[in-house]
């Protein structure tokens, strides 16, 4: 158990951090999730539309750090590819 006050509010600010982190990774595989269904569809509207709500909570994904960068570009680069070769 955490002795000093610091350590115990280590411990508070730890918890409602990974509440906001949980809260942001479910929102951007939430959101890669529609562009993939869209895809498998063969909705080409709806996935330009997806993916443009996509691309920024990824984007803020990696700038608070809870998605790595190569990861963001690798997910986006290959949705992308996928959302060219539908026309």
């Amino acid at each position: 158990m955490a002795n000093t006050p610091q350590a115990r509010k280590r411990i508070r600010r730890n918890a409602t951090r990974t509440v906001v982190n949980k809260n942001r990774v479910s929102r951007i595989r939430t959101l890669v999730k529609k562009v993939e269904l869209a895809l498998i569809a063969g909705d080409k509207a709806a996935a330009t539309t997806a993916m443009a709500a996509m691309q920024p909570e990824l984007a803020r994904g990696v700038a608070k750090g809870v998605v790595h960068k190569n990861t963001a570009a690798r997910k986006f680069s290959r949705l992308t590819k996928r959302l060219s070769a539908l026309a």
